[in-house]
């Protein structure tokens, strides 16, 4: 599959993705679920863990049929406990705060801790990984799968480096979305935040809430590798 260059896509690019994501994936039900969930409830662990987990089981349930969809919930409330002050900061940021100098080995505990907790018969799932932590903090943790990981160079071919590869994963989509605003801005002459508003809510007439900007995006990357072909 072409890769993707970031540098050539607009805030209309990514809407029309974003669009085509809507008319056919069927199973962003459980996101609107699980997002509800964990807004509502934040920061209760029990609460968060089983929204988490009902995720990934429909989500990622190519993983957790390897051991009969038998998710720890325990080991995940408990990653919650552990991390509660570093995940409530995290989720009133956005990817445009990222830095890797400042933020990568936080990060990359986060992500390689997760991988464990999320484990299933042995089997490591990066992809669960950035699905948890996105919904943990939607504006700034992205979300890939392998195809997506693909398209963008970011590939990862064993579990353990599967943590660097997302954090150079999140410097590409913190580019993305600042070329995202930028040319809304370019066209419609408003100011940042007026035109990430603008754009989130051009995409989330299929939700009761403002979709992040990774989330639009992240429609758009999925779309572009699953729907690309489909009119």
């Amino acid at each position: 599959m072409k890769k993707i260059d970031i540098n050539t896509l607009s805030y209309s690019d990514i809407l029309a993705g974003s669009k085509k994501y809507v008319k056919y994936e069927k199973r962003d039900a459980v996101y609107k679920v699980a997002t509800f969930l964990v807004g509502h409830f934040w920061y209760k662990p029990p609460e968060i863990a089983d929204a988490v987990g009902t995720l990934l089981l429909i989500w990622n349930q190519a993983h957790y049929r390897y051991c009969n969809f038998d998710l720890d919930f325990q080991a995940l409330e408990g990653f919650l406990v552990k991390n509660e002050t570093s995940l409530i900061g995290l989720r009133q940021r956005s990817i445009s705060t990222y830095d890797l100098k400042r933020d990568g080995a936080a990060i990359k505990n986060l992500f390689n801790d997760m991988l464990i907790v999320l484990r299933c018969a042995k089997r490591k799932s990066p992809v669960a990984v950035s699905k948890a932590l996105h919904l943990l903090a939607p504006d700034f943790f992205p979300i890939w799968d392998n195809d997506i990981a693909m398209v963008h160079s970011c590939y990862w071919y064993y579990s353990d480096d599967a943590a660097r590869k997302y954090l150079e994963f999140m410097e590409k989509m913190k580019v993305l979305s600042e070329r995202i605003i930028s040319t809304y801005r370019q066209k419609n002459g408003t100011d940042r935040e007026t035109a990430r508003a603008a754009i989130c809510k051009g995409a989330s007439s299929n939700v009761p809430f403002m979709k992040s900007l990774l989330k639009v995006i992240d429609e758009y990357n999925y779309s572009y590798t699953k729907y690309s072909k489909r009119p």
